[in-house]
């Protein structure tokens, strides 16, 4: 069981997809967008929709994502959140 400052370190970790990485990741795995889709049990279409930046994958899809990145090695670089000010 998690405490309040668990819970809120483990969801500033999450991952936010791009159209670039999603599509990195995939040709990393070889797949095509129909297998990749069949792998994470959703559309081809959506896998399409996310390497075209219409939509980002969130919830257990951006939890998948995360988890055969980390499995296959896939490194990615992490982006620097622009909204911020300095």
């Amino acid at each position: 069981m998690y405490n309040f400052k668990e819970m809120e370190k483990r969801k500033k970790k999450k991952r936010q997809w791009n159209k670039e990485e999603i599509r990195a990741l995939r040709k990393h795995l070889n797949l095509t967008q129909v297998k990749l889709a069949e792998e994470l049990g959703s559309r081809q279409q959506t896998i399409s929709e996310w390497e075209q930046g219409m939509y980002q994958p969130r919830g257990a899809s951006a939890t998948l994502l995360n988890i055969v990145a980390e499995r296959s090695g896939f490194i990615y670089k992490a982006t620097e959140n622009r909204d911020r000010t300095s």
